[in-house]
């Protein structure tokens, strides 16, 4: 090969490493998206304490109120309920399991038929729309005790009817129809405070599980009620509860 023909092979050699080390540049990192937690600070939002609950079928010491913070003991099962019913809110509230496996709930527009029904000794809880509060450890627990698979629950923010009550989940859906399943896993185990943000509009319920939204559905009925925490065997806590009723 002479010069002049080395020289521009070079060159041309030389062209293309540099047109390939551009394309070599690193890739933008994606950006970071936050989860948003509402926290139910802000115009319309209440706390809520004791003062705002009427017991309905617990016993006298199964609920403890210091403020704004609930220490319930699990036993016997029942609920108590707010002092009025509620149609349209937005409800903020923080839970721990403090016992493996242990269960809860909060209900969203209690029957005041079944309501009445428990303050008259028959039965444990109301028809309504139920918010799942259920440690992660329960699925073993209920495995070993009844032999048969936990398919049809979970414990990261069920939301189904009870009773009567007629409710049409959003996907994913428990086998039996009723009940919608999360579509994230993100339930914080006993001892650790997990994070529940409720909206129930019309009819329809969504909930938000440390910060995302995981389950719902819509065509409550009824779509109007008391708002009602669970005591169901085990101890837990409830605390920063607060409210914003909607139109």
């Amino acid at each position: 090969m002479n010069k002049p023909a080395q020289f521009t092979f070079l060159f041309a050699f030389a062209f293309v490493l540099s047109l390939t080390a551009a394309d070599k540049k690193p890739a933008t990192a994606k950006p970071v998206l936050r989860k948003a937690v509402i926290n139910g600070s802000g115009p319309g939002w209440k706390q809520l304490t004791g003062k705002d609950f009427v017991n309905v079928n617990c016993h006298s010491n199964t609920w403890r109120w210091e403020g704004g913070h609930a220490y319930c003991t699990g036993k016997p099962v029942g609920v108590i309920r707010s002092k009025k019913q509620i149609k349209n809110f937005e409800l903020v509230c923080e839970w721990m399991h403090k016992k493996y496996g242990g269960n809860s709930g909060v209900f969203a527009w209690a029957s005041p038929k079944s309501i009445k029904k428990l303050e008259d000794g028959k039965g444990r809880l109301p028809d309504g729309i139920e918010v799942q509060v259920l440690d992660l450890g329960y699925a073993e627990l209920y495995e070993k005790r009844h032999k048969k698979k936990s398919d049809w629950f979970t414990s990261h923010g069920d939301v189904f009817p009870t009773g009567p009550a007629k409710f049409t989940p959003f996907p994913p859906v428990a086998p039996n129809g009723r009940r919608s399943f999360p579509s994230k896993n993100l339930t914080l185990g006993t001892n650790q405070w997990n994070h529940y943000y409720i909206r129930a509009i019309n009819g329809e319920v969504r909930l938000w599980v440390n910060g995302e939204e995981v389950s719902g559905g819509t065509g409550a009925s009824p779509a109007e009620g008391y708002l009602c925490l669970e005591s169901e065997g085990a101890p837990v806590e409830f605390k920063n509860i607060r409210i914003r009723l909607l139109p």
